[in-house]
């Protein structure tokens, strides 16, 4: 993904104000050879592109004066309330050094299961995506996460992705997180434990042996006495 980026002369609170005011963001780019560069971009063009995924999770096509670098974008400042970006963030790309960066995942297959569609249990995405660690030529835009295969009572971890070659999962705290949970809902519970207790009745009356003896019938009346 491409975007065009320009010079930035002036730095401080008080420029970079009257530069939004004029219908610009700005914004830095680390690494590489020298100081920090100072940029500054149209924040139309920029406003449309930080709400592509691409923008966020992939090498960048930055033109300046001419010339095209490799960037990735780290951060994106907004405005509380307006719809505003204050100032951007981006990291030269050096394509001999690994990157770490959060990659999205996108699943599919999952109303094909048979969790989701005979045991009709609750899928829930626990993470949307995951730290990797690789060259930029092997950063993938997304992941791809098939959950065709998700079963009642077997959740989906980071083990089960199929990651891209030269990519490698970066992990912190538990060593295989879950990614989807699989449970059976609260409906699908009450129904199950409605069938046991069906089905588990005549065996538990057979199981009690004889049964109870009749109660003895009450005596008969004494017809009444003559006079």
């Amino acid at each position: 993904m491409k975007f065009v980026a320009f010079e930035r002369a002036k730095q401080g609170t008080g420029a970079s104000r009257r530069l939004r005011n004029t219908g610009r963001t700005p914004g830095i780019v680390y690494g590489g050879a020298g100081e920090p560069l100072l940029i500054e971009l149209d924040h139309n063009a920029l406003w449309h592109a930080i709400k592509k995924e691409a923008f966020h999770a992939s090498i960048l096509d930055m033109e300046l004066a001419g010339k095209e670098s490799k960037v990735l974008l780290r951060d994106v400042q907004m405005h509380p309330y307006k719809q505003l970006i204050l100032h951007i963030d981006f990291q030269h790309v050096d394509a001999s050094t690994k990157l770490h960066m959060k990659v999205p995942l996108h699943f599919k297959g999952q109303e094909e299961s048979s969790a989701f569609k005979v045991d009709h249990c609750l899928v829930t995405h626990v993470l949307n995506e995951i730290d990797v660690s690789c060259l930029p030529k092997d950063l993938p835009e997304f992941i791809e996460v098939d959950l065709s295969d998700l079963k009642k009572g077997a959740s989906f971890h980071l083990s089960d992705i199929k990651l891209p070659a030269g990519v490698k999962a970066v992990v912190k705290g538990k060593e295989n997180p879950v990614i989807v949970s699989v449970v059976v809902s609260a409906a699908e519970a009450s129904a199950e434990a409605t069938a046991e207790a069906a089905a588990a009745a005549p065996a538990a009356a057979a199981k009690g042996g004889k049964a109870a003896p009749a109660a003895k019938a009450a005596p008969a009346a004494k017809p009444a006495a003559k006079k």
